[in-house]
C-alpha cells in the first residue's frame, strides 16, 4: 500500500511540472518567416527585448520555425 501511495504523490508531481512549463511557451504563427526583412526585425526586437536566439530550423510541416528564450520563458515563431 506504501508503494502505491508513493508512486501516485510522484506521478502527481511529474504532471505538475509539466504543466508548470507548458504555461512558458509562446506559440505565434502569423508571421511570414521565409522573408528576409521580416526574419530581421524579429531578430533586432527581439534582442532589443531580451530574447535569446536559440534555434532556427524546418518542421515536418516544411515551416521555418525560430526559437526564443528569456529567463525561463520561450517564445516559438513559425510561418503561417
Amino acid at each position: 500500500m506504501m508503494k502505491k501511495l508513493q508512486l501516485l504523490v510522484v506521478a502527481m508531481l511529474l504532471l505538475f511540472s509539466v504543466d508548470m512549463r507548458a504555461d512558458d511557451v509562446i506559440v505565434n504563427s502569423d508571421l511570414n518567416l521565409f522573408n528576409p526583412d521580416v526574419r530581421k526585425c524579429l531578430l533586432e526586437a527581439s534582442i532589443k527585448e531580451g530574447w535569446e536566439l536559440k534555434s532556427v530550423y524546418m518542421n515536418t510541416k516544411d515551416q521555418l520555425v525560430m526559437v526564443f528564450d528569456k529567463d525561463n520563458s520561450t517564445k516559438v515563431y513559425k510561418t503561417k
